[in-house]
């Protein structure tokens, strides 16, 4: 059973999400939350597996509730499913930078969304790597560079080389798969790099560790 807490401050699209999800076998909404503040109470509650996020709501936005939620989370953190109306926009962008594990239009079908939960619950990142690539190219800059920079990106310099090696190939828009290709290595090899890596630098997504690869300036837009 799939536990998911559904928010979004619009209450006719919050009742259609909770209605799909309670038709379905092997779903359970645990929560119903029309703002962010709402949605970080809740979360520490009732603890959901999954979290659809709306991006834009008044008061607290998805994109604070999103890192407040992460940061409290006690053992395992929920998986954050951003539903957006826009396709690649700097409130995607900031989300993916909190840790969401994926973001899906507001207008996909009900397959489409029941697919995209039970992906990101069992640890997938719901976009491809190069989509992820070219969202960050658009919006990310150095850290140094960036207006308003408060907290400086992790230390790359904890990293080994071969971590330090796969995490620029991720954040090129390599696949797994291809990075083994790439590096002579298996597949579960580099899950196991970029898992150590994610741990080393305390990150929750695979894409957030591709914002931290261009944030560090380890991998450059355009290059």
């Amino acid at each position: 059973m799939t536990r998911v807490l559904v928010v979004d401050d619009q209450f006719l699209i919050r009742a259609g999400l909770v209605g799909l999800l309670d038709a379905v076998p092997g779903f359970e909404v645990v929560g119903e939350a029309g703002d962010g503040e709402e949605a970080v109470r809740l979360a520490a509650e009732v603890r959901p597996d999954v979290i659809l996020m709306d991006i834009r709501m008044p008061g607290t936005g998805g994109i604070e509730a999103t890192e407040r939620i992460l940061a409290q989370a006690d053992g395992q953190a929920p998986r954050v499913l951003v539903l957006t109306t826009f396709d690649l926009d700097e409130y995607v962008y900031g989300a993916l930078r909190a840790g969401a594990a994926g973001f899906l239009l507001k207008d996909s079908g009900p397959e489409r969304l029941l697919a995209a939960i039970r992906a990101v619950e069992g640890g997938d990142a719901l976009f491809a790597p190069s989509v992820t690539r070219r969202l960050v190219e658009s919006f990310t800059r150095p850290w140094s560079a960036a207006p308003g920079a408060v907290d400086p990106p992790p230390d790359l310099g904890v990293l080994t080389a071969r971590e330090t090696e796969v995490l620029r190939l991720t954040a090129r828009g390599l696949s797994n798969l291809e990075i083994a290709d790439r590096l002579y290595i298996s597949e579960a090899t580099v899950k196991t790099h970029l898992n150590r890596t994610m741990t080393k630098l305390e990150l929750g997504s695979r894409a957030q560790a591709v914002v931290v690869a261009y944030e560090t300036g380890l991998v450059v837009p355009g290059c």
